[in-house]
């Protein structure tokens, strides 16, 4: 259910860094403009009139690290704004943007809430008044809360039965422990359960407030004229609840030791497993470097892990690796998956693999095919107004620059086999690994223990 958004907004930086030096070359983020409203919303707006079209991106400060003990209270409140405002119904909110050919997509992720929307030029003024409802005057009716809660359990349990979609969340509360990414953005039963529209309101009130929010505009429209719109419809928002101080504080330290989450799922054909430990943040100047060094070891299908557990071996349909970066902190791991009786073949093919990055390092030709890879990999879409509005809300959110996107092919062009290694010592964990295993515990915990201090757990128990 989430997870849609997770790629979307968790995954587009990533696609904004493999930009086109063929296609694109000398690319640069197109000119826009920044303002602030009395009442401390930030505005971006691009102009880009080659499609008639205006796309909408706004960002709340109110992801799911804000959820406390509340596991989902942000995701569900994201959702639930839609449910109903003062002058419209849910379904009226729906139907409005069916008739003009538009979606409203409104979704959480760990550091925030996000609403996207693609609109026709000649409709725009026709739902940018329901957009400011839908943000500054929800009404979170309860018989929608609670028909939405219903649904929201059945999908958890469904999200359980695919090991691949839930190993995240164990991860990161392997790796994070009690700090506030071990958060799951999808809650959990326990936690959905005690949801209501008080509680709804109450996180609403808390985080959604203009001065902590931005819009990004992009698309075929005048400036001027927009700034005033923007005045007009968002001007008068004002929250008065009072403001919350949040500790961001993570005290993350190195791993005292490796450990392995084995996590039993009964009737389990296969293990799922995730091994890595914590990663860098969303602003972290070396990323470009690093997404190409990545490219290397699991970010592509000829990738070294893909290619000895799936080609060479044959003990998987796919194996990847990445960094996952948030605001103040990130995770890196490498994932795959196979049968059980396989479960041990390809866990030491992995390490092994894993484990010549630091032991062979990464020569010339490499390098030079994973430089070329990326800078190849931009896809036309990235100059659409939808996502280049995208990039402007991460980029108020995570504290990006514009260099970003325009010194990118520079900085890929500047990694040498020098500076690759020294990168991969630097960033890439190897000592004590954290590893997450899914799959039947009886028949998989004597290889376990071969990694680490294990932790056992039922797939089946909420929570994580």
């Amino acid at each position: 259910m989430k997870r849609s958004f997770r790629q979307l907004f968790g995954y587009s930086i990533l696609i904004l860094l493999t930009l086109s030096s063929a296609a694109f070359a000398q690319f640069k983020l197109p000119t826009y403009k920044v303002l602030e409203l009395d009442n401390g919303l930030t505005v971006y707006l691009m102009e880009k009139k080659d499609v008639p079209v205006i796309s909408v991106a706004m960002a709340f400060d109110a992801g799911s690290i804000k959820d406390g003990s509340e596991y989902g209270i942000a995701s569900f409140t994201a959702e639930a704004l839609k449910f109903g405002t003062t002058n419209f119904s849910k379904s009226q909110i729906d139907s409005l943007f069916n008739f003009y050919g538009s979606n409203l997509n409104i979704n959480s992720n760990k550091d925030y809430s996000g609403l996207f929307t693609q609109i026709m030029k000649e409709n725009f003024e026709s739902l940018l008044p329901v957009i400011k409802e839908v943000v500054t005057q929800p009404t979170f009716p309860k018989e929608e809360i609670e028909k939405r809660k219903q649904r929201w359990l059945a999908e958890l349990d469904q999200m359980k039965e695919s090991p691949r979609r839930v190993i995240g969340d164990y991860f990161n509360k392997l790796v994070f422990d009690d700090a506030i990414y071990s958060n799951p953005v999808s809650g959990t039963k326990a936690s959905i359960q005690l949801i209501d529209e008080k509680k709804v309101s109450e996180f609403y009130s808390t985080n959604y407030r203009p001065e902590t929010s931005v819009i990004a505009i992009v698309g075929d429209f005048n400036s001027e004229e927009m700034k005033s719109l923007i005045q007009k419809y968002f001007g008068s928002w004002n929250n008065t609840s009072p403001k919350v101080i949040f500790d961001i504080r993570l005290n993350m330290k190195s791993f005292e030791e490796p450990r392995v989450y084995l996590i039993n799922k009964d009737n389990a054909f296969e293990t799922t497993f995730i091994i890595g430990g914590l990663g860098i943040t969303m602003s972290n100047p070396d990323q470009i470097q690093l997404d190409v060094i990545n490219t290397i070891l699991g970010g592509r299908f000829t990738s070294w892990l893909n290619d000895e557990l799936r080609v060479n071996a044959g003990l998987t349909y796919g194996a990847r690796s990445r960094f996952n970066s948030y605001k103040h902190s990130g995770t890196f791991f490498f994932t795959s998956f196979t049968a059980t009786k396989n479960t041990e073949a390809a866990l030491e093919l992995a390490m092994k693999t894993y484990n010549r990055l630091f032991e062979k390092g990464i020569d010339e030709a490499t390098l030079t095919s994973a430089k070329n890879y990326v800078k190849g990999q931009f896809p036309p879409e990235y100059e659409t107004s939808y996502s280049l509005a995208g990039f402007l809300i991460q980029k108020y959110v995570f504290g990006l620059d514009d260099s970003y996107i325009n010194d990118f092919e520079k900085k890929v062009d500047e990694l040498d086999v020098k500076k690759a290694n020294e990168l991969v010592k630097k960033y890439f964990p190897k000592e004590n690994l954290q590893f997450v295993l899914i799959g039947k515990a009886d028949s998989i915990r004597d290889i376990a223990k071969k990694y680490g201090r294990v932790i056992e757990k039922n797939l089946s128990e909420d929570g994580y």
